[in-house]
């Protein structure tokens, strides 16, 4: 039998619940929620009540802590749609959990503007970097965008104008489906709305200018895309070393000798399930990484400041892993091979002689496949034109049995 019960609640309190509902509120030994919530549902509530606590996380706890008792839960809305429902489903049996959803704040936004939900890119920007948003800054995208605070909205219209997508027309929707509910639109490179709700959403239609930088949906990224030294896997090389690590979701990539970071970066803006870490020796370098997983909308990218392979321990078992510089070092390919799940790709990329006869011996010994990649440009010859190769790469792929 269930004894916790998630109710989503909106800005209409009571009055927009079920019977069922507001029957487990009434029943509910423990309430649990944000004062905001708990103060909807007072009249209905009989039990004790608790806010919620900082970190979130204690919350959490408390809840799981309250095991066996009569538990109810306070959310907006859709509580498993980027709400406290997602969490705690991840920790409690689904046959332990009673769920009563109401419309989520993009239902809501949807509902006033006429935007089809299937076509419109819906994320939340609570308490996450805004840069998440870049990936989705498509021509004529509509992206639902929640946000944290009355600050979110402008400080997206900066993004925007900055990024080169100033004309595009940001909507503000606050407090939906309450008395005090408001809409409200502006251009981005104008904005100046003020008094804005807490409580807000953010509908963007995309409207690109000529100079705007728009993250193309296929891999092999312009090597212009990324901050770097130099040390960087070149587009066309990058486009086939992503097709070899063939990520799928909810896998992780660890990118060793990562120079640059556009390998994991890419890995990354595969989907957005995906996770890497990025492991780089040079501080610099390092912080170069940083600075590229942020400008194209993969923030959550993990980097390890470290030389390999005393950089990788304890890190989480990879599902691929890729050697772009370092490999000759002792050790390196060993705790790389060790380290990889069962089942798991390597690939990894020869440029010197020393490199590429290491790999030819894994190869001999381990199996898995061998590709030359020899490249060439086209590039100015005196007043002709003609080829110009780039250095060639052995490529060796190999899956863990």
């Amino acid at each position: 039998m269930a004894w916790l019960t998630i109710v989503g609640i909106g800005e209409d309190g009571l009055a927009g619940l079920g019977v069922a509902a507001r029957a487990a509120i009434a029943d509910a030994e423990l309430v649990f929620g944000g004062a905001r919530h708990l103060e909807l549902a007072a009249e209905a509530i009989t039990g004790q009540t608790q806010a919620w606590l900082s970190p979130f996380s204690h919350s959490i706890a408390a809840v799981l802590a309250a095991r066996g008792r009569k538990v109810c839960v306070l959310a907006s809305g859709d509580p498993l749609h980027f709400g406290v429902g997602a969490t705690l489903a991840r920790h409690v049996d689904p046959t332990q959990i009673r769920v009563f959803p109401q419309p989520s704040a993009f239902s809501l936004a949807a509902a006033r503007l006429g935007w089809p939900l299937q076509d419109v890119v819906s994320l939340s920007l609570h308490g996450r970097p805004l840069d998440l948003i870049r990936p989705h800054l498509h021509p004529a995208a509509r992206i639902l965008a929640l946000t944290s605070d009355q600050a979110g909205p402008a400080q997206l219209a900066q993004l925007l104008a900055r990024g080169g997508f100033g004309m595009s027309i940001v909507t503000v929707l606050e407090a939906l489906g309450g008395p005090d509910e408001s809409v409200r639109s502006q251009m981005a490179m104008q904005f100046a709305l003020d008094d804005i709700a807490p409580l807000n959403l953010c509908a963007i239609t995309v409207v690109p200018l000529p100079e705007a930088r728009i993250i193309p949906l296929t891999p092999g990224l312009a090597d212009d895309a990324f901050e770097h030294d130099g040390q960087i896997t070149k587009r066309e090389i990058r486009a086939l070393t992503l097709s070899a690590l063939a990520p799928r979701r909810g896998e992780l990539l660890w990118d060793i000798g990562a120079g640059s970071g556009s390998v994991a970066i890419e890995w990354m803006l595969a989907d957005p399930s995906l996770a890497a870490i990025a492991i780089e020796a040079e501080p610099a370098r390092a912080a170069c990484i940083g600075r590229n997983a942020a400008s194209l909308g993969v923030p959550a990218l993990q980097i390890i400041e470290g030389t390999a392979p005393d950089a990788l321990v304890g890190l989480e078992a990879p599902h691929a892993i890729f050697i772009g510089g370092g490999g000759t070092d002792p050790g390196v390919l060993d705790a790389a091979l060790a380290g990889l799940r069962p089942s798991g790709r390597l690939v990894a990329n020869a440029v010197t002689l020393e490199m590429e006869t290491a790999l030819l011996a894994r190869q001999a010994q381990l199996g898995g496949s061998l590709t030359r990649i020899a490249i060439a440009r086209a590039d100015t010859i005196g007043t002709m034109t003609g080829w110009r190769p780039a250095m060639p790469i052995t490529q060796w792929s190999w899956i863990k049995p």
